[in-house]
């Protein structure tokens, strides 16, 4: 790939397949976190990267979105549930609106789970 080029996937399941495994892996952890606390979420694929619709027809804000990288993964759950959350992530290199967990460690499947369930909640309101 020559520089500047971005990478252009047709779907999320060709998004998954080009990552190191490691990285294929946790996103698939990931992915089956979102779904254990949306089963109901439509995947897509949004600014080159998977993303989750949280409910029907859901905007961008309204989505969880997630990418690969080659020490970490990324979860993009929404400022909101970050603020929430803040405390428990304090061992994680976080933004405004992300979390980046990496690889040599395993992922805290019980905590994602409840981001995401929080996140569904305040967009119920």
């Amino acid at each position: 790939m020559k520089t500047g080029e971005t990478n252009q996937f047709n779907s999320v399941e060709e998004y998954f397949e080009a990552q190191p495994e490691k990285t294929k892996q946790a996103l698939l952890e990931l992915k089956e976190c979102i779904f254990k606390a949306a089963p109901n979420a439509i995947e897509l694929f949004n600014y080159d990267i998977p993303a989750y619709t949280l409910i029907k027809g859901g905007k961008r804000e309204q989505q969880i979105m997630i990418a690969g990288y080659k020490k970490h993964v990324g979860l993009y759950p929404h400022p909101t549930t970050m603020e929430k959350f803040d405390s428990k992530l304090s061992e994680y290199k976080r933004g405004k609106g992300s979390v980046q967990f990496l690889l040599d460690k395993p992922l805290p499947k019980d905590l994602i789970v409840r981001m995401i369930k929080y996140r569904m909640e305040l967009l119920k309101k």
